[in-house]
């Protein structure tokens, strides 16, 4: 195999074998209109947006998308991030 990694999980090990990458995301502070800051405030009142990003095993970005509102759930913006032709694809045949 050519990725294989032994995790600690419950004194026992967890053996993931081709694995791709991370994916992850996070939420970077903005400044924008009075009128659209609703849609922009977490549910702990901040500004933001919101970033997901994929990285691979050698921790390389290999996909950023950026530009929901702080108010999306992390769902909703991979949902989005999928559904686009041109953006983040996942090969079914990997973990």
């Amino acid at each position: 195999f050519s990725c294989l990694y032994k995790l600690p999980l419950h004194n026992d090990f967890l053996y993931i074998y081709t694995c791709l990458g991370a994916l992850d995301g996070t939420y970077i502070r903005v400044y924008v209109p009075e009128v659209s800051k609703p849609r922009f405030r977490t549910r702990i009142c901040e500004i933001v947006t919101n970033v997901l990003g994929a990285c691979s095993r050698d921790m390389l970005f290999t996909f950023v998308f950026l530009g929901w509102e702080g108010s999306a759930s992390d769902s909703r913006v991979l949902r989005d991030a999928l559904s686009r032709p041109t953006e983040l694809k996942v090969p079914t045949d990997k973990h």
